[in-house]
């Protein structure tokens, strides 16, 4: 029996969710997470079906990008999974997908504007689009690159603030503290997409709440003083 069977079967589960969630197609999409104390994560393998694939199809690689565990290839996108772990050391989960309103802000390489307090109770900020990546970046180690452009946009956003971002011409990623939390931002990136695109199709010249208003309801969610939910301690509560 592997020894990392819960690490594989808990990845299953999480990218089980994609489809669930309308947030996939065939085989688009992935969802990993890491044990860092094993020095590894577990990602979909690529090009495989979500009806098809088993919790043993998992794939186990190190942070170098060896597989360690697996009989097929890991998802062509593990090394901008592995650049965000290397990166943002909080984090235990990531998610891509090509979820429709959240490719499609992509592709028109904007950010996300902060139009309703939906958004503010998730992030206090806009959800940043990265830069377009380079002739140079393209050619070379593309997915790594596809991890620094997203390092890149976040040099003054925490990535604890703000858990998702729009990878320009391509689509978004995702990441929490498990696995499980990285799919929720990936399904709540989606509707804030969806809401930002439809308000401002209604009325182009809509303006972003104002300051006061997604500090409230940022606050009332996140941060010691949190009082959104059952649980004491702060945090997001959701």
């Amino acid at each position: 029996m592997s020894k990392y069977r819960e690490l594989k079967e808990r990845v299953y589960e999480c990218n089980q969710k994609l489809p669930l969630h309308g947030l996939v197609k065939y085989t688009f999409g992935n969802v990993s997470a890491v044990d860092r104390k094993a020095g590894v994560i577990a990602i979909k393998p690529s090009g495989v079906s979500y009806e098809e694939m088993t919790p043993q199809d998992m794939v186990i690689v190190d942070l170098d990008n060896n597989v360690v565990e697996g009989k097929m290839r890991p998802s062509s996108d593990t090394k901008t999974h592995i650049v965000l772990y290397r990166y943002f050391s909080q984090i235990g989960g990531v998610v891509h997908t090509h979820a429709t309103y959240s490719v499609a802000w992509a592709q028109a390489g904007k950010p996300i504007p902060v139009l309703g307090t939906t958004h503010a109770d998730h992030a206090s900020q806009e959800i940043p689009c990265t830069h377009e990546m380079t002739k140079t970046q393209i050619s070379g180690d593309y997915e790594t690159e596809t991890g620094n452009k997203i390092i890149e946009t976040f040099g003054k956003i925490s990535p604890s603030d703000v858990e998702m971002v729009l990878v320009a011409g391509h689509g978004p990623f995702t990441w929490g503290s498990t696995p499980e939390k990285a799919v929720y931002n990936a399904v709540v990136l989606e509707e804030l997409a969806k809401m930002a695109m439809m308000t401002l199709s209604i009325n182009p010249k809509t303006r972003g709440i104002s300051s006061e208003l997604i500090k409230k309801h940022y606050l009332r969610k996140h941060g010691k003083d949190a009082y959104y939910g059952q649980n004491s301690g702060g945090g997001n509560r959701k």
